[in-house]
């Protein structure tokens, strides 16, 4: 089912070969690539122009946004770049590595000995690619109301800084900064363990909070006690386990344990028995691993490029049946009870996400103009409502934890106990009610509640189901454990991350998988949208984590899988690296695109420019007599990209982008006052998204209950009594 099928893209220069033409391209779009100056017959005869020039470089090149207009009014034009199109950075020159820097990133990756060291490839470039096909597929969503073309704009960096929630929180909150921590992760008040040494290889594996982690955690203990293995987790009430709250001389001892058995097991115990078992714990694959994978190949997730296997789809998508007459305009009666504006105004979304995942993309639905309802439960909360990080939260309240409140901006909150069958008199009403439907529970699991796509389309034939998964709804190990850190050790970004010389660390303490499957998602559905406006019909989308993860890695099987760990170094640029400058735990980082900037910078800055041997020792001791700020401001003004790695209090205190981007939104919170909320980085010239707090547990019971249900006051009072709203 292509569902962008007629949609026309121009793709100018280096954007043709990025992520967003080819996520477009599997979508259905067709493609016309442009090396050249862009006339204005091509323009016109596009739907979609692609960039990553900027407004500012673009006109450099003789083409200014105002032609761009006059040439094609109902064009939707994307500018993805590092520093964004416009504001006091929007002629700097980028790179993955500055704007890894520059994002606050690259401070969160590496060994605490050494320099901040890079995640593999185009971690940052690709998330923002994902991030500009939300903004362009959400404006062409909105040309088909307004008739009005409009300029997408999407910074790198300020995607890239999204990720930092973790940071964010506990800075404003407790003025805390996270650091890197080689193969661990710092999740606020603690750091936790995630890559073990095994017999013959790495694997990752961390226990995980309560209800979702208790199962997998048990499991690993009850290995441990099988194998004879020293076990202090032996008799620990997994329900009450809380990663946050642990005391830290008690996780020493037990992490001693763990990393004592992980030694004793090898990868294929790992891949057989471990999964069999269902622990936490995944083998760090090489790419020549990813490439024999069994479970992408069930999927048909490959293509074939003449002798080469890369990465195909992004998503899958199952359609639905085809229907009379479109279904889109049946609820225009139905009113409206929330506060979404922006280009996606008018799609109703029923929520069922939990985590980072389903909430990622639901905020991003919500925070760009649809009205989102979140079911959740008292019984089986999220994890975002329980896992504290700051002082200002309490184990007890579900209403005051911060992370909740960044993942889920501009929704409203129904409480239900869908185990009830009472609760069938609102869910049902709301099911006809949704254009959209999003999930991310275990494949299986909504099938359980009665929930599964069939159930919900032959209610609402029209209806967009999204699912997000680790491994996918089908396939091998559709049913099988998994977590973010999970489609980063399967996909080879974990080994491909760290020093040649030691073994792999964490590609972040930011998490990625969950945040680039929510960006496909969300396109994907808004896609799905458009191609239901021409006939009506619905469909299934099925995102993988492990697969858009491999998707990232693409650049990894052009060689047939021989990737192996660089560092901070970049085969496609001349040189580039990270450097100490004065003052403690200050660093820059910097990239020489080719050797002719190189020998102009060592010229002008009197360094050995033709000695190869030399220039590490002469850039070390360049960065060592200036400061950061200093040494990159000089370097920009060179022309050659540069940017200070920089700490939350950098990115809060001191970065232009972030202030004038507006990335951090203030919203009110009833218990926790007002406070910074990560917007939906998309700047769009037309529209005005306005997200607003998310929701307490319940809070919108009666609300939705009565004006969407048609539930009556006292109907309503009588399925509280029940339990119904729990």
């Amino acid at each position: 089912m292509k569902l962008l099928e007629g949609l026309r893209v121009l793709a100018w220069r280096g954007a043709a070969d990025g992520a967003l033409v080819r996520f477009l391209a599997d979508l259905g779009a067709t493609i016309e690539r442009c090396d050249q100056v862009l006339d204005a017959s091509r323009i016109a005869a596009s739907a979609m122009l692609v960039e990553n020039l900027g407004l500012v470089h673009i006109a450099e090149c003789g083409l200014t946004r105002q032609a761009i207009e006059a040439a094609n009014p109902a064009l939707i034009h994307v500018s993805v770049t590092t520093f964004g199109s416009s504001g006091p950075r929007a002629r700097w020159r980028g790179s993955e590595l500055v704007a890894s820097a520059t994002s606050g990133i690259l401070r969160l990756v590496g060994d605490t000995d050494r320099a901040p060291v890079k995640e593999a490839l185009d971690a940052c470039g690709f998330h923002a690619d994902m991030v500009a096909a939300c903004g362009a597929l959400a404006a062409l969503y909105e040309r088909a109301r307004t008739g009005k073309g409009q300029h997408v704009d999407v910074s790198t960096q300020e995607v890239a800084f999204s990720r930092n929630v973790n940071s964010v929180l506990v800075w404003q909150f407790d003025k805390r900064r996270l650091q890197r921590a080689g193969g661990a992760v710092s999740y606020g008040r603690v750091t936790v363990r995630c890559i073990w040494p095994l017999k013959d290889g790495y694997c990752f594996h961390s226990l995980m909070t309560g209800r979702f982690g208790a199962p997998a955690n048990q499991a690993l203990s009850d290995w441990m006690d099988e194998c004879g293995a020293g076990n202090p987790l032996r008799g620990v009430d997994w329900l009450r386990y809380n990663r946050s709250t642990l005391d830290a001389a008690t996780r020493a001892i037990w992490e001693s344990a763990i990393e004592a058995f992980f030694r004793t097991r090898t990868r294929h115990d790992i891949d057989t028995e471990g999964r069999r078992r269902g622990i936490n714990a995944t083998v760090v694959a090489a790419p020549a691993d990813v490439l024999a994978d069994a479970h992408l190949a069930a999927r048909g997730f490959w293509s074939q490029s003449g002798a080469k296997k890369l990465p195909g789809r992004f998503v899958a998508v199952v359609p639905g049946e085809l229907v009379v007459s479109p279904v889109a305009a049946r609820r225009t009666s139905t009113p409206s009870i929330s506060m979404s504006q922006g280009p996606l105004a008018g799609i109703r979304v029923l929520d069922f996400s939990w985590a980072l995942v389903g909430s990622i993309t639901t905020k991003t639905l919500g925070d760009l103009g649809c009205e989102v309802i979140k079911v959740e439960s008292r019984s089986r909360p999220c994890l975002s409502r329980i896992d504290v990080q700051v002082e200002a939260s309490r184990a007890d309240s579900f209403d005051d934890k911060p992370w909740f409140s960044h993942l889920n901006t501009s929704k409203l909150s129904l409480s239900l106990d869908m185990k009830n069958p009472a609760s069938r008199e609102v869910l049902d009403p709301l099911i006809e009610w949704a254009d959209v439907v999003v999930e991310n529970f275990s494949p299986g699991t909504m099938e359980k509640l009665g929930l599964d796509y069939p159930r919900l389309a032959s209610c609402n034939p029209g209806l967009v189901m999204a699912s997000g998964s680790v491994f996918g709804q089908t396939g091998p190990l559709s049913q099988s454990w998994g977590v973010d850190g999970t489609g980063a050790a399967l996909s080879g970004r974990t080994l491909l991350t760290g020093w040649p010389d030691r073994g792999p660390v964490i590609p972040s303490a930011a998490p990625y998988g969950d945040v680039i499957v929510p960006y496909a998602m969300a396109a994907s559905v808004v896609a799905a949208l458009e191609r239901r406006r021409q006939d009506g019909r619905g469909c299934h989308i099925d995102a993988s984590m492990f697969e858009l993860c491999v998707q990232q890695m693409r650049d990894a099987f052009v060689d047939g899988g021989a990737s192996a760990r660089r560092g901070n170094a970049d085969p496609a640029t001349f040189h580039q690296g990270v450097y100490a400058t004065q003052g403690t735990e200050r660093w820059a980082a910097v990239t020489f695109e080719s050797e002719a900037q190189w020998l102009a910078f060592a010229n002008d800055q009197g360094l050995p420019a033709n000695d190869p041997s030399a220039r590490e020792s002469a850039l070390t001791g360049w960065f060592a007599s200036r400061r950061d700020f200093d040494a990159v401001e000089l370097l920009q003004r060179l022309g050659i990209a540069a940017g200070v790695v920089q700490d939350i209090e950098d990115l809060f205190e001191r970065d232009p982008l972030i202030a004038t981007r507006h990335a951090l939104v203030p919203l009110v919170h009833p218990l926790l006052g007002t406070f910074g909320h990560m917007r939906t980085p998309i700047d769009f010239s037309q529209s005005r998204p306005r997200p607003f707090r998310a929701p307490a547990m319940g809070e919108h019971n009666r609300q939705i209950a009565a004006a969407l249900c048609g539930l009556s006051a006292s109907r309503i009072a009588e399925l509280e009594q029940l339990g119904v709203f729990k």
